[in-house]
């Protein structure tokens, strides 16, 4: 009796295995490095001081906290930017929050000169109603 050896599953399949294997993996180390450099920059963003700025000032907000409930947190992914070189920056961004009662988004728009930040404009936009409510000190508004 002769034995017949027979090729294995890989020595039968390669032709295909390789060229699909090779993409699918391209593929996924494409969609984890995306994903690393995203949630890196959002880490980043989210630490900055106008990020925390932001969400205190609307936490601590007595008609942001009435209309949308307490507590009020970041809720998504901020859209804009935030560029900072030395003791300069800028900032122009939006924040998505939500409370038991409502969403709304934070809007952030900011200068950083020698090393301090300055707010143009901060406020919030409910979702529901389109109302904004300055979180900036209602004292120097109109200067």
């Amino acid at each position: 009796m002769e034995e017949v050896k027979r090729k294995s599953w890989f020595g039968r399949n390669w032709p295909w295995v390789l060229p699909v294997g090779g993409c699918l993996t391209i593929i996924v180390l494409f969609i984890l490095g995306f994903g690393a450099i995203f949630f890196g920059v959002t880490k980043i963003l989210g630490s900055s001081e106008p990020y925390k700025y932001a969400i205190d000032q609307v936490s601590k907000n007595t008609e942001a906290i009435a209309i949308l409930g307490k507590p009020i947190e970041a809720d998504g992914i901020m859209n804009g930017k935030i560029s900072i070189k030395n003791d300069g920056g800028e900032a122009d961004f939006e924040i998505p929050i939500v409370g038991p009662n409502g969403t709304a988004k934070v809007i952030v728009i900011a200068n950083k000169t020698d090393g301090e930040w300055f707010y143009e404009k901060l406020y919030v936009i409910i979702k529901e109603t389109n109302e904004e409510i300055n979180l900036l000190d209602k004292g120097l508004e109109g200067i």
